[in-house]
């Protein structure tokens, strides 16, 4: 049977798992893997397990929000995983960020299912060692990033994106992201900050590799071709940076 939502089973699950928050994003992924096994695919989490350049690695989703984020990482905990990577998208806050990798080394938790496992005085911070890792790959495939903090959030309508119910309210989204441009956070997400906390209380060591494909409050979206072509290196960044994290012989 496996695990109660994602049916996986020890033994099928890599020490290294990567999570895209699309559960179609996996299919991409799983073109890059050699030999990939099918896990399971129920509800909003699709679970492939295969290798790269010789390095077994699982692939799997978590569907939008920490809620089901959550779940993924006490599912994949319960069948054995050791480094866990969150590749998703990410709304930046600054301009001139699309196509841009963020990789955070930390996060603020603005979610509420990480407050369910510990105070919120406990930090969201990825594993340093990884986030070299990831830095390093991107650079090496050509690409740009930043390192810095991201704030995580559950209301993507009531706190991130306009929608008709918050315009009829009188919501004002505006306050928000001048807050955070204060504060100098980088970049606004629906998991990391609960992502990174349960890495941490689990002893999984965690990090969030993210491409930004929206601006703040969507003002700039990348769309067609350029979308694709960037989720696509997203993907093959992510799985490069565990090969070249377990190539230089990192304790899990």
């Amino acid at each position: 049977m496996g695990t109660l939502y994602m049916g996986a089973n020890e033994g099928q699950i890599a020490d290294y798992v990567i999570f895209s928050g699309d559960p179609w994003r996996v299919e991409v992924v799983k073109k890059y893997l050699d030999n990939p096994e099918k896990i399971a695919f129920l509800r909003e989490f699709n679970t492939y397990t295969g290798t790269y350049k010789g390095v077994r690695i699982t692939a799997s989703s978590t569907g939008m929000g920490s809620p089901t984020a959550a779940i993924a990482m006490e599912e994949m905990y319960e069948a054995g995983m050791k480094v866990a990577v969150r590749m998703g998208t990410v709304m930046a806050l600054q301009d001139g960020m699309l196509g841009k990798f963020i990789i955070p080394i930390a996060a603020m938790r603005r979610e509420c299912t990480s407050d369910t496992y510990v105070e919120k005085a406990y930090p969201a911070v990825a594993d340093i060692e990884l986030v070299n890792i990831m830095n390093e790959t991107v650079t090496d495939m050509g690409a740009e990033y930043v390192n810095g903090i991201s704030c995580t959030m559950d209301g993507f309508y009531s706190q991130m994106h306009d929608s008709r119910f918050s315009l009829e309210s009188g919501r004002n989204l505006s306050g928000v992201f001048e807050e955070l441009k204060k504060l100098h956070v980088t970049g606004v997400d629906m998991e990391s900050s609960c992502m990174m906390t349960l890495g941490r209380l689990m002893g999984v060591k965690t990090c969030v590799v993210t491409m930004t494909t929206v601006l703040e409050n969507l003002k700039e979206v990348l769309k067609g071709q350029e979308r694709i072509d960037a989720e696509d290196l997203l993907c093959r960044t992510a799985l490069e940076g565990i090969y070249r994290y377990h190539r230089k012989g990192a304790k899990l």
